[in-house]
């Protein structure tokens, strides 16, 4: 609130400028610029890049010819924008062509003389110095991180992108760059009243999403369901229901962001009913949240007694959440009081599951004691007089956490393998129609950007994107990571469907009914135990969701090749097998080997999980 203009009364008012001249509007301007002076600098880059342009060098004997540089490459533009490329000549030449990306990076305003542009006033202070670091090969270039709140976790601003009149989208809304910083998707996923709600509300509250005026309002009406613990929970469980009966239903989403990272909340129901919604969220996380209750008893139910801690666990790896974050919630509970006993007894029996469900304890998972409901060790470290062994355990490393809160942890996390250059892909969560067709979506390769031609599968239609929004706002481009929103041109509601596949135009996915894969028999139906051909149940394949059947099996997997089972007539709870399966209508999938986002499936039968595994060939289709 300081920025307030209520907390600015009795301050003097800014003289105005009686003698300033009266704004002319430019119909045919690029961008609006107050003042004229960005566009002086602007005009300035242009102008030093046209003198410093890069005539290739002829090959020789298909090498570069060191000695052929020009008198050109001297110039100090040139030369600053080569090592921000990092000796990449090409990517030098791309940098040069866009003079109003050049002018977002301190040291080229200072090179040209200006510092900050004249339109911006300079307040408290000289600017911190920025690290300029050669950009990686392969790597567009990146803005500068802001520095509003080093590494507490603090909710920050999110940098300014540049804000033009977007020309190809009807000049309807203004379209925005791209942020730079790292997106990640959080899914929270655990038991029943493990207290992800509260968890994920607080944290909301904590980084600035949620204000005090709102907390108010729900404090009270939790007090009117005597629910007067719930309040923070009723920031993600919007409904009626979810708010009376004090369960998740829908995958709640909320957004906050640090300084390095943007993050979406997906706020999962923990109850067996509602496990198809829980697999909808966790679909599109990378890291995943698993909130285990240290109560006394709690705890047990959830993880001991068939509860939905172990087929949480198993779901977020088999849908490709590539790290755990357990966190052990209500260490504040009067039956705990933050006992290191109960923390490390919560441990020591999750770490061997966790194993066994294809996680590194020691690489993909980390454990960190918090209070959702009181926000220690959430955004800031519980203090010492309140748990005396945390600093020490943290800082040892032990658990692979060796952050002190459970932001900073996720902050320290890094999704690699995110190729921006691969082909599109882009499962479908849901449609719908406003002013046009728009599909939701995470970018799970390759980039989609305003204007470019997509190819919709399994249906092989093909639209032209219109408009691309993340988080409600407008951008030109969205790269992998990315949960967005896509208008497609032309495209009817029944023409893009929950589990279709958005594609690189003329380069689309497969599309079949027959396909051979590796299956893990977790956990049959007991009084179906046997899974032979013909066995019926559901797969989820991605946003896919169908009916599917076992054609044939091939094998019975073992860890020594005499003792594989070839052809077997049927196969029971823990084997590893190899069929073929056949899906009622056509599903969008590819070889695992090929994009593991698209070759992950997990069978489910009467409410429950029983085989995870890949695809391994895409089979042709038969006619019947």
């Amino acid at each position: 609130m300081g920025d307030s203009w209520e907390d600015q009364q009795g301050k003097g008012v800014p003289k105005l400028n009686v003698a300033a001249k009266p704004f002319v509007f430019n119909p045919n301007a690029r961008s609006f610029t107050p003042g004229g002076a960005a566009s002086v600098k602007t005009e300035e880059v242009t102008a030093k890049m046209a003198a410093a342009t890069i005539q290739e060098p002829a090959p020789s004997n298909n090498a570069v010819d060191k000695n052929s540089n020009n008198d050109d490459e001297n110039d100090p533009l040139w030369q600053a924008v080569y090592k921000m490329a990092g000796g990449d000549r090409e990517k030098t030449e791309k940098m040069l062509e866009d003079p109003d990306s050049l002018m977002q990076y301190p040291e080229i305003r200072a090179l040209l003389g200006g510092g900050e542009t004249g339109s911006e006033e300079k307040v408290g202070g000289t600017a911190e110095p920025v690290d300029t670091k050669p950009i990686e090969k392969d790597e567009p270039p990146r803005a500068p991180a802001p520095s509003t709140g080093g590494a507490s976790g603090k909710a920050a601003i999110a940098p300014a992108p540049t804000v033009v009149e977007d020309s190809g989208n009807g000049g309807e809304e203004d379209v925005q760059d791209e942020d730079p910083r790292e997106h990640l998707n959080l899914v929270f996923i655990g038991h029943v009243d493990a207290g992800k709600s509260t968890m994920s509300g607080q944290l909301l509250y904590l980084t600035g999403q949620v204000d005090k005026r709102t907390i108010e309002r729900f404090e009270k009406e939790a007090k009117q369901l005597n629910r007067e613990s719930w309040f923070l929970a009723f920031i993600m469980d919007t409904n009626e229901e979810e708010r009376a009966k004090g369960k998740t239903v829908e995958v709640g989403r909320a957004h906050f962001e640090t300084d390095t990272k943007r993050y979406t909340i997906m706020d999962a129901p923990g109850h067996k009913n509602y496990v198809p919604n829980m697999i909808a969220g966790a679909v599109q996380a990378d890291v995943g949240i698993l909130v285990i209750s240290a109560r006394r008893g709690e705890f047990e139910t959830g993880f001991e007694r068939g509860g939905q801690t172990r087929e949480h666990a198993l779901l977020a790896k088999t849908l490709g959440v590539r790290y755990l974050v357990v966190v052990i919630n209500k260490m504040d509970d009067t039956t705990v009081q933050w006992s290191k006993e109960r923390f490390d007894e919560c441990v020591s029996k999750l770490k061997p599951f966790l194993k066994s469900c294809g996680y590194a304890p020691k690489k993909d998972v980390k454990f960190i004691p918090v209070s959702g409901l009181t926000g220690d060790n959430l955004q800031k470290p519980v203090a010492a007089s309140t748990c005396p062994w945390w600093e020490g355990l943290y800082q040892s490393g032990e658990h692979n956490t060796a952050e002190p809160t459970l932001i900073s942890c996720l902050d320290a996390l890094h999704i690699d393998g995110r190729d921006s250059t691969a082909l599109l892909r882009i499962p479908v969560l849901d449609r719908y129609h406003d002013r046009g067709t728009i599909a939701l979506g995470k970018v799970e390769s390759g980039s989609v950007r305003v204007g470019q031609k997509v190819t919709v599968m399994p249906m092989k239609t093909q639209f032209e994107v219109q408009g691309i929004t993340i988080n409600d706002l407008p951008v030109r481009s969205a790269k992998p990571g990315e949960n967005v929103k896509v208008k497609l041109g032309g495209a009817g509601v029944e023409d893009v469907q929950k589990g279709f596949v958005l594609c690189t135009a003329g380069k689309p996915c497969h599309a079949a009914t027959r396909f051979e894969c590796q299956l893990a028999l977790v956990d049959l139906l007991e009084h179906r135990p046997i899974f032979s051909p013909g066995y019926n149940c559901v797969v989820h394949l991605h946003t896919a969701e169908e009916e599917v059947t076992v054609v044939e099996l091939l094998s019975i997997e073992s860890r020594k090749p005499e003792e594989v089972k070839r052809r077997p007539r049927f196969a029971r709870q823990g084997n590893v097998i190899t069929a073929n399966l056949r899906t009622a209508r056509k599903v969008c999938c590819e070889a695992f080997k090929e994009v593991p986002q698209l070759g992950r499936l997990t069978l489910r039968d009467e409410g429950k999980t029983i085989a995870i595994g890949k695809i391994l060939k895409v089979l042709p289709t038969t006619r019947n």
